[in-house]
């Protein structure tokens, strides 16, 4: 009998330390639960050309300077609050229209309207190097500032964009997509073209008085994953580092040569300008002796999709062109 109340008290002790326990486990996972929601909150470094940016969190209100940071803003899903101006199909490039009603236009790139961009209170700027750099200290007094450059390397844009949105595991799965559509439509364009392949390409742009040639860029470095050459002349430049050459003259059509040509047009006010000087430069004798000219094998492309869009969209995009140009499914 005198057993049962060291029983009743051992049995009592018991539930008081496992309800005890169960407290301590329930607390444990709480702090658990905070500690794995914590690393949206913590402050990352984003280090770029021009320094070190801290940025808190994930950005909810973004401001995008140039267009290949729109792009792949829309591209990561984020609605930018603000963005610059579209270089043609103003405001906002047809392709990224239905993404971007409603945001506020910033001005053209090259000159963004800072009182706007301070009114929008964003926690987050986007620019770049060769555009903005001049205002880098006044962006950075207005919200925390990335700087990107080049302007035309738009798997370096994704990249920074997707660490400064907190969004790198989703700029990684499109990467990764890049990389198996380049890899198929560079293995149908060697099959379809057989001896031909590696064809030999150059990017034109004609403007309102003097015609570029894109060695390198947007355009040009995707030409140059998909396997297209150049000539030995702008393979020469590339090598130099040349994005592009301004051609002032008619005698400098030579150095167009390629197997294929795509061309584009500035895109801009002065419309009947470039056509004009187009309409003399591709009526001249010395374009009409263009390996591509001579076996019809020039194609004008569209100057968004291949020049100025500048990011993973457009990239895409441009892709989507070539496999049809050339025949190809996708």
């Amino acid at each position: 009998m005198q057993q049962k109340p060291k029983l009743l008290l051992l049995l009592l002790m018991t539930m008081v330390l496992s309800i005890f326990t169960a407290a301590c486990g329930s607390a444990d996972n709480k702090v658990s639960n905070n500690s794995e929601a914590k690393p949206a909150e913590q402050t990352r470094k984003i280090t770029h050309p021009l320094g070190t940016t801290e940025i808190v969190g994930t950005p909810k209100k973004v401001v995008t300077l140039f267009q290949g940071a729109t792009d792949v803003a829309v591209a990561l899903n984020v609605k930018p609050v603000g963005a610059v101006e579209s270089w043609s199909q103003q405001p906002v490039y047809e392709y990224l229209r239905d993404s971007l009603k409603d945001v506020e236009n910033l001005g053209v790139e090259t000159q963004p309207n800072l009182e706007l961009v301070s009114k929008l209170k964003p926690d987050l700027i986007i620019a770049s190097i060769s555009r903005h750099e001049k205002i880098y200290d006044q962006l950075s007094k207005i919200a925390p500032t990335v700087m990107i450059d080049p302007l035309y390397d738009f798997k370096n844009t994704l990249a920074v964009v997707g660490q400064a949105l907190n969004k790198e595991a989703e700029s990684k799965v499109l990467l990764d997509q890049w990389d198996k559509r380049v890899a198929d439509l560079k293995t149908k364009l060697q099959t379809k073209l057989g001896s031909a392949w590696p064809l030999e390409a150059t990017v034109l742009n004609f403007r309102e008085d003097h015609a570029r040639i894109y060695v390198t860029g947007f355009a040009g470095d995707i030409l140059d994953e998909l396997g297209f050459i150049r000539s030995k002349t702008l393979q020469a430049e590339a090598d130099k580092g040349t994005v592009h050459m301004k051609l002032t003259s008619v005698e400098s059509i030579p150095s167009m040569n390629a197997k294929v040509l795509f061309v584009f047009k500035f895109d801009d006010s002065g419309a009947e300008k470039v056509q004009k000087l187009y309409q003399e430069w591709t009526n001249h004798p010395l374009w009409k002796g263009l390996d591509a000219v001579k076996s019809n094998n020039v194609h004008l492309v569209d100057e968004v999709t291949w020049n100025v869009g500048g990011g993973i969209i457009a990239a895409n995009l441009m892709l989507d062109d070539i496999y049809q140009r050339f025949g190809l499914e996708k």
